[in-house]
């Protein structure tokens, strides 16, 4: 985990075992180290001050921001168990994404998904990025409050999720039926959102079953995916809370 925020969230969980957090000497002073430095020593952590080069020579991303925590890996979660009704008896709703290769859409997805009250998140194993210390300091925290299924095969998945009672609901730019008209924003579902440039998989829509778009009134056909995905999950949240 690399970020200072990541950190943070990583140690605040409280999800998963952390080793140690190692924390360049030269940092200056700032509240959010202080959070980290009291987190770690609630949760019995050890923080280790290293030097700038040996924190940057570890690093897996270009700006660390000067803290790095070694940890435990993310729990996985079945497919079934993220199908359940939450606690409260709140229907599902869930992200899954299909074939997205960019740490940074996927991190920037992780946290627009958090803040919109995404119950969990479904990644396929292959033809995918998966959570790097690049995903996991673009998501900013996200990742420690996610549960996240890895599955095989997306389409199988979504198969799967639909006769556990889930709607499908792909994001595709060439769909006809616009976000703001889908039916079933306020029931257990799954939005589907496709990789960068290609959309969504032939499969993978033929599982759907509602297909949307964004309206585009501009001279661009279409939105970043990480862009697209936000407004696809506060639109379902604004629908859910309505």
């Amino acid at each position: 985990m690399e970020g200072r925020q990541a950190v943070r969230e990583l140690l605040l969980a409280g999800r998963r075992r952390v080793h140690e957090v190692l924390v360049a000497r030269d940092l200056d002073p700032a509240p959010i180290m202080e959070d980290i430095q009291e987190l770690a020593a609630d949760a019995k952590v050890p923080v280790r001050p290293v030097s700038r080069s040996r924190l940057e020579g570890q690093a897996r991303t270009e700006a660390p921001q000067g803290v790095i925590a070694l940890a435990a890996p993310l729990p996985e979660v079945d497919l079934d168990e993220l199908a359940r009704r939450r606690p409260g008896g709140q229907a599902p709703f869930l992200l899954a994404l299909d074939g997205v290769t960019d740490p940074g859409n996927v991190g920037a997805l992780l946290r627009s998904a958090d803040g919109a009250g995404v119950s969990g998140v479904v990644l396929p194993r292959h033809r995918a990025v998966h959570v790097t210390p690049a995903v996991t300091k673009a998501a900013a925290g996200a990742v420690e409050h996610l549960p996240m299924a890895l599955v095989g095969g997306l389409p199988s998945a979504l198969a799967g999720l639909g006769e556990l009672g889930l709607w499908v609901v792909g994001l595709d730019a060439s769909a006809d039926r616009p976000l703001w008209d889908l039916p079933v924003a306020d029931e257990a579902v799954v939005v589907v959102l496709g990789a960068e440039g290609a959309g969504l998989g032939r499969l993978t829509r033929q599982r759907c079953d509602h297909v949307v778009s964004i309206p585009a009134r501009g001279r661009l056909a279409s939105l970043n995916v990480a862009a697209a995905g936000a407004l696809a999950c506060f639109e379902v949240a604004r629908r859910r809370q309505r």
